[in-house]
């Protein structure tokens, strides 16, 4: 076997796990019905199945003997701002109401930003 032929293989493995996670992230997003639980599939379609995608571009780059790196920066971008936005998303959700509340904190009940701790509240009062 030739490298040309492994590099295919290697393309073709990695556009096969970056369809199905794509797949099943539009799946998942078209049958979830509460905004909480369609944010988990978009997110994974995000890492993933993009990730992959953008690797199999790359590798398919290197076998036929050009040099793209410009994927490798995708990747990264969506690596960092994929969580995030999905961690405000969820925030939104829940300062609305849109969906149930966590459950409290079994030892602190400030570790969020749903409940302000007394000290806080007294503060923002006088400074108003």
């Amino acid at each position: 076997m030739s490298a040309d032929i492994i590099g295919t293989y290697a393309v073709a493995f990695c556009l096969l796990i970056g369809s199905f996670f794509t797949i099943v992230g539009v799946i998942g997003l078209l049958k979830f019905n509460t905004p909480m639980s369609r944010l988990h599939a978009p997110t994974k379609v995000g890492t993933v199945g993009i990730g992959m995608l953008l690797a199999a571009s790359m590798l398919h780059s290197f076998v036929i003997g050009q040099t793209s790196i410009h994927e490798l920066l995708i990747m990264g971008f969506l690596f960092v701002t994929a969580p995030i936005s999905a961690n405000f998303i969820a925030k939104v959700n829940i300062h609305r109401g849109d969906c149930e509340t966590p459950p409290s904190p079994l030892q602190d009940d400030t570790w969020s930003t749903l409940n302000t701790p007394q000290e806080d509240r007294k503060n923002e009062a006088a400074g108003q």
